[in-house]
């Protein structure tokens, strides 16, 4: 029986390129490319580490979003994936964390009735067009399984059903332990992702599955746009600070002194 990890990944576009319409507040994607998310990459990653290191061990990478995010799968796939499955429908167009997260469960549905049931799910702590980092914790809700976000480390057994991992926090970290099957959100500390591979990129069996709104057999009252509670105001860019000043002197004591001369001439002391 194989050891099934799924991951979930997003294509997102590369924020380094993105800009703003003035205008209009909204994001300008014409030219801009599409990546496989950044924190998703870590999650791939650890999985496939797991694969690297068991004989039995099946990777899927599961994706919702619009046709072209074939490119991306096919970049998990050529890094070492075994398969990948997107979710392409207008129904589940302009959803919403808590919509994406419907969409996404229904899948994974889907892939238990075909494949069987999974042992462990990977995902990306947010995505860098959203930052909400609220798709994988809604996931394993509602697939009343157990989570971790924020893993900066993990470990497991090697009867693979007792997993050790650090929580990242504010002030430090947590070490929890948590049994499979279970949810894991990864973050770049967690591992340096690898590069698409040679044998990865020219393999013919590159396995892509497109489902649809009816393959998943979703209840279209909670995907897409409308069923989406969430409503974006405004999107803007933050105008840049002014120039910083500089405090100038010849040892430490003169640079305690032209400083607070400066605040106190900004009436700030």
């Amino acid at each position: 029986m194989a050891f099934k990890i799924i991951v979930c990944a997003k294509q997102v576009p590369d924020t380094n390129e993105i800009k703003i319409n003035p205008e209009t507040g909204t994001l300008i994607r014409d030219g801009v490319p599409s990546i496989l998310n950044n924190d998703d990459a870590n999650a791939l990653e650890e999985a496939l580490r797991i694969k690297d290191k068991y004989d039995d061990v099946k990777v899927t990478v599961v994706s919702m979003g619009p046709p072209q995010a074939t490119d991306m799968l096919f970049e998990c796939v050529a890094m070492g994936a075994d398969d990948a499955i997107l979710i392409s429908d207008r129904a589940v167009g302009g959803s919403d964390t808590w919509a994406t997260s419907n969409a996404v469960v229904a899948g994974i549905q889907k892939y238990v009735k075909d494949y069987g049931d999974y042992d462990l799910i990977f995902a990306g702590r947010q995505a860098i067009d959203g930052d909400t980092a609220q798709v994988g914790p809604q996931i394993a809700e509602k697939l009343d399984i157990p989570q971790v976000t924020y893993v900066q480390e993990f470990e497991m057994d090697d009867a693979r059903k007792n997993i050790t991992v650090k929580r990242k926090m504010e002030d430090g970290y947590e070490l929890i332990k948590i049994q499979t099957p279970c949810m894991l959100t990864a973050i770049k500390e967690l591992n340096e992702p690898r590069y698409m591979n040679m044998k990865g990129i020219f393999a013919e069996n590159k396995d892509i599955k497109v489902w649809n709104a009816d393959d998943i057999n979703v209840d279209r009252t909670l995907v897409g746009l409308k069923a989406s509670p969430t409503n974006v105001f405004r999107s803007f860019t933050p105008k840049p600070k002014g120039k910083g000043i500089t405090v100038k002197g010849d040892s430490n004591k003169e640079l305690a002194t032209n400083l607070l001369i400066g605040l106190k001439g900004k009436h700030i002391i």
